[in-house]
């Protein structure tokens, strides 16, 4: 063998060392920072076994493949023992480290190495054979799924003999907020056969005065022939069913306005007036719109349009509208936006509506109204932050400000005479040393009110004394559980904390246990946090609390900076405190279940759920001089990440999610899965991660991690769920049975929605808004889509 320094020169050789010298103090600073901060010391040693390699290579000794070999084979038994066998885990792990281990295995590298280097490389070889063979290991499974098939059941008679019903006739469904449809004719068989069958725009796209937050969230409603639905400048079309050809749109005129906290529609709400029927005052009701299609708006109107011409009922309120804003005394446009569809009964329709999260502590009330559903006539109020709550606006008397909002979709029982009402926080919401007991009475609880007078029949708070966001953020589904001959009327409420609280919905008594735990204490100065929390023996909420090991990145670089990150914040668990060190929430803002809820089928007595886990950062900035603690100009008032001002209380907070530096999740995969609960057991039977990161990386990776979503599930009949609601722009079709997918199509923009079904000439249709979510990241678009299989 000739002489090393008779060798000729090597450029490739050279570049490694530098590259991984680099890396070796990267790695070594990271980790003694890591270290001084109490977490693992592997990146100190991987740091020191890089430089050594780095030198030994310098020297062109074969020693260098040995000391890799080592670090490769020890991160590999490092890493099984943090993670286990979970690819996803793993993987930030190696993907820098065995690539690199390839590369030492190439001529170019070691022709240039001492004699023994065969003998080394193949050493080496071993580590990279090693690492590969238990990344494929990982890949046979899913640590983290449920695998299970629901019980074979009989339908409950009553419902199973019932007509399936061709329409779609509320928010969600119908005003129980069940998100099901008995409607048969898409099955587990032919679901794979689905079409586009019509596509329709509405030309309403984002403007350059219009929030971040701009968002189509939308559910349509089908009655008869007619598909209605909205746009987030709340316009309303209404299309053919059968089509998707336009029949008519209203127009509301909202203004443009970057501070508005959102730019979005839920949705409307139908009502029809019945053979007989009377206006609460007694009076016959009118005759005028028969058929009416109720929208509120972003600038606090409430407005009546008749269903078949879309023109506004001219004796409902002023000329076919309402305004929201009266009765505060607190006005400002885009403090009180109308985001949610109202609640319709026979002769009250009842409104609430969404205050400006985290601005300020003189914002609008969050007071619930019933109104005359044919005249707009106000008949009760029920405002949570007063100590008498159904006090009403008179000449001396506004609405409380800043009292507890329902902002999301509330559901109804007729028969019980209840509207059943989920209330968010007072303002604002992540310092509360200035709340009054009557603020606090209500705060993030779900309220029942009698639907004719509005007071209240009972109330359940699902988080008290409320200082991470943590309102009750889903519309409640109602479903009559059948125990043996007993028929239990119940309402399932999702939490942001991942529980779902199960109540009797006559008195609010717990049909599932969600018994008060010890949480962790030590509140900001001037506030305090209450002693115990309830948490649901049915819930979705991590039963672990988040670790070191957890944290997560595409590289072992951002990984490194994750788990640093992750070590200088205050975390004891769920419930910790904000704090001006900076607190990891988790579950985070967005919450485990959002405004999409879960989808209940009454006749199997099953739900289908969409849980999501998205750690965020509540960092509390003290006023001062110096540090006012406003918005700045990346994130203008009207948003709810970044520096928000909470005007009134000693702090502003910063709040945004847990990131790594390439803006991925700082917590490893899944972000969200779908999964399947049997009612009757209280019990998880199958959860699947869902959603891939094709629309949200850099290149259109098509790798299923379990994606965020914001929209709700539906299920039918047929055994078939649907979702839409993920980050990459997939509608997806999945068998209720064991979740497997069944189908899935490609949207042309974000799905954040939750999609519906109808009949229309003896096909069933199912239909998507595709309209994206601004502050959510996905594409904007403006798109209704109904898909069905061609018959």
């Amino acid at each position: 063998m000739a002489d090393l320094s008779e060798r000729p020169r090597a450029p490739i050789l050279r570049a490694t060392v530098v590259v991984m010298q680099l890396m070796s103090i990267v790695l070594f600073a990271g980790g003694l920072w890591l270290a001084v901060l109490g977490g693992s010391i592997y990146y100190v040693i991987a740091g020191v076994a890089l430089a050594v390699t780095s030198w030994l290579l310098m020297r062109r000794s074969a020693l260098a493949l040995w000391v890799y070999a080592a670090l490769l084979l020890g991160t590999l038994i490092w890493a099984i023992w943090e993670v286990g066998l979970d690819f996803w885990s793993l993987a930030p792990r190696g993907d820098i480290l065995v690539p690199l281990g390839v590369w030492l295995l190439f001529p170019f590298i070691t022709w240039h190495l001492s004699p023994g280097w065969r003998t080394a490389r193949r050493a080496l070889g071993v580590g990279v054979v090693a690492s590969i063979v238990v990344l494929g290991v990982s890949l046979s499974s899913d640590r983290v799924a449920i695998a299970g098939k629901l019980p074979q059941s009989t339908p409950i008679a009553d419902l199973a003999a019932a007509p399936a019903k061709a329409d779609w006739t509320a928010y969600g469904s119908t005003g129980a907020g069940t998100r099901y449809s008995d409607l048969a004719g898409i099955t587990r068989d032919n679901a794979k056969d689905l079409k586009l069958a019509w596509e329709f725009q509405t030309g309403d796209h984002k403007g350059p005065d219009d929030p971040d937050e701009f968002t189509n969230e939308a559910t349509p409603l089908k009655v008869g022939d007619l598909l209605y639905t909205c746009s987030p400048h709340q316009i309303v079309f209404a299309l053919e069913a059968a089509t998707g050809q336009l029949r008519w749109k209203f127009d509301p005129q909202i203004q443009h306005n970057k501070s508005f906290q959102h730019m979005t529609c839920r949705g409307v709400a139908y009502h029809e007036t019945a053979s007989g029927a009377v206006t609460a005052d007694g009076a016959p009701a009118p005759s005028e719109c028969p058929k009416r299609i109720f929208l509120p708006t972003d600038d606090g109107r409430l407005f009546a349009l008749d269903a078949a011409t879309g023109k506004p009922c001219d004796g409902f309120g002023d000329h076919g509208q309402i305004d929201l804003k009266e009765g505060n005394e607190i006005k400002t446009v885009g403090y009180y936006e109308g985001t949610s569809p109202p609640v319709v009964t026979d002769k009250v329709l009842i409104m609430a509506g969404a205050v400006i999260d985290n601005y300020s502590d003189k914002v609008p009330s969050g007071a619930i109204r019933g109104f005359d559903i044919y005249t707009g006539k106000l008949i009760w109020a029920f405002d949570a932050g007063n100590p008498d709550p159904n006090e009403m606006p008179s000449a001396t008397h506004h609405f409380t400000p800043g009292s507890p909002n329902a902002w999301t979709v509330a559901s109804v029982d007729e028969k019980l005479g209840l509207v059943y009402e989920p209330l968010g926080s007072s303002s604002p919401d992540i310092w509360a040393g200035h709340r009054t007991p009557d603020e606090e009475r209500y705060d993030s609880a779900m309220v029942a009110l009698d639907i004719a007078t509005g007071k209240l029949r009972w109330s359940f708070q699902n988080v008290h004394h409320d200082l991470w966001d943590m309102d009750m953020p889903s519309q409640p589904s109602l479903m009559d559980l059948h125990q043996g001959n007993d028929v239990v009327p119940a309402i399932y409420i999702p939490a942001k904390t991942g529980n779902i609280f199960v109540l009797d919905r006559r008195d609010g008594h717990q049909l599932v246990p969600a018994p008060e735990r010890p949480v962790p204490q030590g509140a900001a100065s001037g506030d305090h946090t209450a002693p115990t929390q309830p948490f649901s023996d049915l819930s979705f909420r991590p039963q672990k609390m988040l670790t070191e090991a957890q944290m997560w990145g595409s590289t072992m670089f951002d990984q490194l900076i994750c788990r640093v990150k992750f070590k200088r914040l205050r975390y004891e668990g769920p419930f910790t405190p904000p704090s001006e060190q900076g607190t990891l929430v988790f579950p985070g803002d967005f919450g485990m279940f959002e405004w999409g809820g879960i989808a209940v089928d009454p006749r199997r007595q099953i739900a289908i759920a969409n849980p999501q886990s998205i750690p965020f950062i509540s960092r509390l900035v003290p006023r001062g001089k110096d540090n006012p603690a406003a918005p700045d100009a990346a994130h203008p008032p009207g948003t709810e990440v970044g520096v928000q001002p909470m005007y009134g209380a000693p702090y502003g907070v910063d709040l945004g999610i847990f990131l790594s530096p390439f803006h991925i999740p700082c917590m490893a995969p899944p972000w969200g899965s779908l999964a399947a609960l049997d009612l009757k057991t209280n019990k998880i039977v199958w959860q699947h991660r869902v959603g891939t990161i094709r629309d949200s990386s850099p290149l259109p990776l098509p790798f299923k991690l379990g994606v965020p979503m914001l929209g709700g599930p539906m299920v039918t009949a047929g055994g078939v769920a649907f979702l839409t609601g993920t980050m990459d722009n997939y509608i997806r079709a999945f068998d209720v049975e064991d979740g497997r997918l069944l189908w899935q199509d490609r949207l042309p923009a974000g799905g954040q929605s939750t999609p519906m079904t109808y009949e229309a000439g003896g096909t069933q249709y199912v239909v998507t808004v595709a309209g994206g979510h601004g502050s959510f990241g996905t594409k904007l678009g403006d798109y209704v889509r109904a898909y069905a299989v061609k018959q």
